[in-house]
């Protein structure tokens, strides 16, 4: 079995600071961002949904482009975004970079995304930098009640 990891797969640029995120993000939007073992394994398959067993029209993705009701700078919407799908950085699974026609939403309302185009991939930096810049500029754990 070939490991897919991004160092393994030529072609696409590595981000390595969030300030390279934001900025592609800006650039190309919409941009996505998907937590796996890369484009060449997901260009064959569609997610799934882990708690009905259903597969969804596409593959689960989470914005990396800001709503325009966002009035922070990029580079924080882009550290929430990361920092709240991290735990899906296990094994061979890593973040990467997308773009692609939004086909429906899945149980979470998240894009679900066909004819995906690979963007980049995100060094382990990329993370570590939005966790910390999270840390910094958010208040984790708030829910609001």
């Amino acid at each position: 079995m070939t490991s897919t990891r991004p160092e393994l797969q030529p072609g696409l640029p590595r981000l390595d600071s969030l300030a390279e995120v934001a900025e592609l993000a800006q650039i190309l939007a919409p941009v996505y961002v998907r937590f796996s073992e890369g484009p060449e394994t997901d260009r064959a398959t569609v997610s799934r949904d882990h708690e009905s067993g259903c597969l969804m029209p596409g593959l689960s993705v989470n914005p990396m482009t800001p709503e325009q009701w966002w009035t922070r700078p990029v580079e924080h919407w882009v550290a929430r975004q990361l920092r709240q799908y991290a735990h899906l950085m296990v094994r061979d699974r890593f973040p990467w970079l997308l773009t692609g026609e939004v086909s429906a939403r899945g149980p979470d309302c998240e894009p679900l995304l066909v004819e995906i185009t690979p963007l980049a991939f995100l060094t382990p930096a990329v993370v570590d930098e939005a966790k910390a810049l999270y840390q910094e500029v958010f208040d984790p754990g708030a829910d609001g009640t």
